[in-house]
């Protein structure tokens, strides 16, 4: 009787410390490859891309502001033949060459200045905006990196605790046919065992989705990256 008790307490043991064998993910941390998923992030995902093109966007519409005080300046070129009249109702112009215009729409003239701080705030604005998102992106980056050790810890203690019920589970079968164990015993021991391969299952797929989550936000695999 003692026997079995302390067998039924080896096994429980046994599961209970596979359960609580990794305590801390900070020695699995690269911080290196860390900074390399961060990279390949601001060079590849979508959004951050967004970004980027509304700064070079705004970045434009500064110099056409700017520009935009020559639109009161007009110039042509008026070709008219020697041997034609100078007064004809097809070329009515009495001289040859360039000419210049000016035409100001005064209401015109005073928002050139406001629509150039105008084109300003808004290049600054972009440039902030990105500068925001890419704070976001790299704490998004960080995070879905820890989950993924999280995830990839959490998976080789499970696996080793499913190996070590099966094993445990094994070696009770035989005792049990030999009656050295009871019933109960040996029950404990399958259950554990089948609770243990369910914990493995459930979290290779919590695994696969934290691998699969990086690896959408560095737009690369994670093979891809030395």
């Amino acid at each position: 009787m003692k026997k079995s008790a302390f067998i039924t307490f080896l096994i429980i043991g046994i599961f209970n410390l596979n359960l609580s064998a990794q305590e801390s993910i900070v020695g699995d941390i690269n911080y290196g490859q860390l900074e390399k998923y961060i990279q390949s992030a601001r060079q590849n995902y979508p959004r951050k891309k967004i970004f980027e093109a509304n700064v070079e966007k705004a970045k434009t519409g500064v110099p056409i502001a700017n520009m935009s005080y020559f639109d009161i300046l007009n110039a042509s070129y008026i070709y008219r033949p020697d041997d034609k009249a100078a007064l004809n109702p097809l070329n009515p112009y009495t001289v040859n060459g360039f000419q210049f215009g000016v035409n100001v729409n005064v209401g015109s003239l005073l928002q050139k200045p406001f629509m150039v701080k105008k084109a300003k705030a808004e290049y600054k604005v972009a440039q902030l905006e990105n500068e925001e998102y890419d704070l976001i992106l790299v704490n998004e980056v960080k995070k879905r990196y820890y989950e993924y050790l999280q995830q990839q810890g959490t998976l080789k203690i499970k696996t080793q605790a499913a190996q070590d019920n099966k094993s445990v589970a094994e070696n009770l079968k035989y005792k049990f046919a030999k009656g050295e164990v009871t019933i109960d015993v040996f029950n404990q021991s399958r259950i554990n065992s089948a609770t243990a391969d369910s914990d493995k299952l459930l979290t290779e797929v919590a695994y696969f989705r934290a691998k699969d989550a990086l690896e959408e936000i560095i737009g690369k695999k994670l093979t891809e990256i030395n």
